[in-house]
């Protein structure tokens, strides 16, 4: 099935969810636009969600899905167009108004306060009080509840937001949905921190939410979840509707196809790796160890390698890439770059030596959000482009458009806000940093985050191509086929301990599993040894 750019698909399947089956609408909008100075980021979108399903919102970066959920969430007031919440027009002029109406929104880049306790984070605007006092054990109390709810009674609401991982902070932004007893809530990529367990766990919620009668909009770029979790469809492209309706499980070439226009390949480019004599060594690591995150850490990574690093969330991936890149200092250990030691935790020494990180929390850790797109780019390179104190403009704009449009970021304009930017493209602009500096060394850590399918190609031919061109890469990414697609060699982790370094190609996805898992198995063994002696 497919469609013009003005003609969306309207699929009603008999086998799925569908209008007749549940009535009117809970949400319905129609003719949705909205206008940016010189973009329409929404050229009259069509949304209809029924009670009690779970409508899967798919777009590539730049399609319009975080405008059209900013418009739901009462952040953007549309220019055009009409909303109608169970039948009756519906005017959301703020996110408190949306909140008020039944609407919940837990966004990708989570808009907790890092300082506030959970409890804090959980009731912020709608804040437990008696008589102008405010009830903190009540709210501790709830907060507790939910977090059990979600299956994380280990959460306490006490803690501080700022200590949790990326994974704790998602469940606590899903705690603070569920606290507002909203009769639709927005989910925008939710499982992209998330353990395999975490995202079961999350599918189970979200079950137990659509059979009360609550309604999900589900945003993904991973297909394989909207067939597990998702009723009906909805393609956005361009700012468009261009399907609405399809089953859940609607062929992913075809959604692919509607996505972007064109068929997109799925499968990881091939190439040749060069023989093993001819490499040279480039990143070397010695026994690095930071107390309570990993220890005695050891690998190399020659010039044109691509090594991957697989293990759940918490497994301490993320903490080595950050150790390398001098963002941490490690408690022992060396990190070497073309046979030079470098400087423990310093950021300034990894960067002269050739390493580049793109980090997995890309807004927070990785992005100037309130510069143009050209200075994020040039933002490791400000000296190439400075001469007597007076920087380059020119230069600089022309060398930053010309690897954003090699990157296929939309819109490629240097000039624009990188905060205005879809998170896929966010992750485009921190990449192209490194590209223009020229790194030896690629840290990536989740760089498909966020991604969607089209993108995902785009980066895995680029990944292939900075190898290619004699870059050292070291990929970390939660999904296990994408490490073994990518990678010549693999490192498997857990709680901080390297349990495996083999060759990708002997690998499989249930090899690597049952790394972790035997590794797990051995320690609750010797947990239970060491009790038993004691």
């Amino acid at each position: 099935m497919t469609a013009g750019a003005d003609d969306p698909v309207l699929a009603h399947p008999g086998q799925d969810v569908g209008p007749d089956d549940l009535g009117q609408p809970l949400l319905r909008m129609t003719g949705i636009v909205k206008e940016f100075p010189g973009v329409r980021a929404l050229d009259g979108v069509e949304l209809s969600v029924l009670p009690g399903e779970v409508h899967c919102l798919l777009g590539q970066n730049g399609a319009g899905k975080s405008t059209l959920i900013k418009v739901l969430a009462g952040a953007h007031r549309p220019d055009h167009g009409e909303i109608l919440w169970r039948g009756e027009p519906a005017v959301l002029a703020s996110p408190v108004a949306a909140l008020r109406l039944g609407i919940a929104t837990m966004y990708q880049e989570l808009d907790l306060v890092p300082g506030l306790s959970v409890a804090e984070n959980v009731f912020l605007g709608h804040e437990r009080s008696r008589f102008g006092f405010s009830r903190r054990g009540a709210a501790r109390a709830e907060a507790a509840a939910l977090m059990r709810r979600l299956g994380h009674a280990e959460i306490p609401p006490e803690r501080e937001v700022g200590l949790l991982s990326a994974a704790g902070q998602q469940l606590v932004s899903m705690a603070r949905a569920l606290a507002h007893d909203a009769r639709l809530i927005v989910m925008d990529e939710p499982t992209a921190a998330l353990a395999s367990d975490e995202v079961d766990n999350l599918f189970r919620i979200v079950g137990e939410l659509a059979a009360d009668g609550v309604s999900v909009v589900y945003i993904s770029h991973r297909l394989e979840e909207i067939r597990r979790i998702g009723s009906r469809v909805t393609v956005l492209k361009d700012g468009r509707t261009v399907a609405s309706g399809l089953p859940a499980g609607t062929p992913t070439g075809e959604l692919v196809n509607l996505m972007s226009g064109r068929q997109v390949s799925t499968v990881f480019p091939v190439r040749e790796e060069s023989a093993a004599d001819e490499r040279v060594e480039v990143l070397k690591v010695e026994g690095l160890t930071r107390a309570g995150e990993f220890a005695d850490v050891s690998f190399t990574v020659h010039a044109g390698e691509v090594l991957g690093i697989a293990g759940l969330v918490g497994a301490g991936r993320s903490e080595i890439l950050e150790t390398v890149f001098g963002a941490r200092r490690p408690d022992a250990g060396t990190v070497s770059v073309d046979g030079v030691r470098l400087k423990p935790g310093s950021v300034s020494a990894a960067v002269k030596a050739g390493i580049g990180l793109a980090p997995e929390e890309r807004k927070s850790q990785g992005l100037l959000l309130d510069l143009p797109v050209a200075h994020n780019v040039t933002l490791a390179s400000l000296g190439t482009y400075s001469t007597a104190g007076f920087t380059d403009r020119a230069r600089e704009m022309a060398d930053s458009r010309a690897v954003l449009e090699k990157l296929e970021l939309r819109p490629a304009d240097p000039r624009r806000l990188v905060g205005t930017f879809s998170g896929g493209n966010q992750q485009k602009a921190v990449v192209a940093r490194w590209l223009v500096r020229g790194c030896r060394v690629l840290l990536l850590d989740e760089p498909t985050r966020g991604v969607d399918v089209g993108a995902r190609a785009e980066l895995y031919r680029l990944v292939h191509e900075l190898a290619a061109d004699g870059v050292a890469v070291v990929l970390v990414s939660s999904e296990v086929p994408e490490v073994l697609g990518l990678a010549d060699r693999v490192l498997v982790l857990r709680e901080g301990e390297v349990l495996a370094d083999r060759p990708a190609a002997e690998l499989t996805e249930a090899d690597v599993l049952d790394i972790v898992m035997e590794g797990s198995a051995a320690t609750e063994l010797a947990g239970v040894a060491e009790e038993a002696s004691s």
